[in-house]
């Protein structure tokens, strides 16, 4: 119960701040009949993230309350899909915000370099939907591959007159093709924004080199950006590390018996990257931070309007 009670509260702070997101920029979509690319991202992304946290939800739900649901083998397909799609689908637009991030602020002058940051505005919705078609056709190949293992270890959870020795055989195979295919996918994307942040720290330290040079004095908007930038990347690696790891002991631990526990645990340590990766967006975006603002300056006033 407590558990639950424990998943239910990260899911809704996590639905608040994406529903806040998507919500703030479509309206702002509408009212400027257009979208800059950033709020494009950062509404793909929050749509992705409601979704992933529906996903471990129903996951931590269904392991606490109705752990037969993954013998059905249909539902079982079905949700192996949706996960694995919602993760990656997550992950790659991080990722591209990463990119963009990256493009817009850092200072090079190589011509490939130049040609990207200026295409990167007009690119942005296609490349978000081969991000997307990607996420679908990896779904698509892992859910394939790992169906034969899930059906393995459910039937090892459930029969319980298997050997001792057949039951771990079937684990360890089962833990070592998940973690290759569901995993180790995930890696290159967290690699692409390593890269980013490590080009974007060579910009910094080039304009500030410059900016010594010049002996300026005054407040630079670029170093500011350059800062902005490397914290929300910096953000997003370090809870993609403790995300990568909890999922990857609770798609292990899924695969031995009497181990759900194991699994619902690290899902909800796992919780935690989506909130606050969210929060941290919704506090460096200076749109989002300021309609916060006044939206808790409105609920606090409406409360004290109604003596609560």
């Amino acid at each position: 119960m407590t558990l639950m009670i424990i998943a239910v509260g990260e899911f809704s702070v996590g639905i608040l701040e994406n529903v806040f997101i998507g919500l703030v920029n479509f309206m702002d979509w509408i009212k400027n009949k257009k979208i800059a690319s950033i709020d494009l991202i950062l509404t793909s992304l929050a749509i992705s993230r409601i979704c992933l946290l529906c996903i471990i939800l129903f996951d931590c739900s269904s392991l606490m309350l109705n752990p037969a649901f993954y013998t059905i083998k249909t539902k079982r397909r079905t949700f192996s899909f949706f996960w694995i799609l919602t993760n990656h689908v997550s992950v790659w637009f991080a990722t591209c915000l990463s990119i963009f991030y990256f493009l817009k602020i850092a200072n090079f002058f190589h011509p490939l370099f130049l040609w990207m940051k200026w295409r990167i505005d007009r690119g942005t919705p296609r490349i978000l939907l081969v991000c997307l078609a990607l996420s679908v056709f990896i779904s698509l190949l892992v859910t394939d591959n790992l169906n034969g293992a899930f059906q393995h270890c459910t039937n090892m959870k459930w029969d319980r007159n298997l050997t001792l020795k057949y039951r771990v055989n079937v684990a360890q195979h089962a833990s070592y093709q998940a973690w290759i295919n569901v995993n180790l996918i995930t890696l290159f994307p967290f690699f692409v924004s390593l890269i980013s942040l490590l080009f974007l720290i060579l910009s910094l330290w080039r304009h500030i080199r410059q900016m010594q040079l010049t002996a300026s004095g005054c407040r630079d908007p670029s170093r500011d950006a350059h800062m902005g930038a490397i914290k929300a990347i910096i953000s997003f690696l370090l809870l993609f590390i403790s995300y990568y790891f909890c999922f990857l002991i609770a798609t292990s631990c899924y695969f031995v018996a009497e181990n759900d526990l194991a699994v619902i645990i690290s899902e909800l340590i796992a919780l935690i990257y989506p909130i606050s990766h969210s929060f941290i967006l919704i506090l460096g975006n200076s749109k989002l931070r300021q309609e916060s603002i006044r939206m808790l300056y409105t609920v606090t006033h409406t409360l004290k309007g109604r003596n609560f």
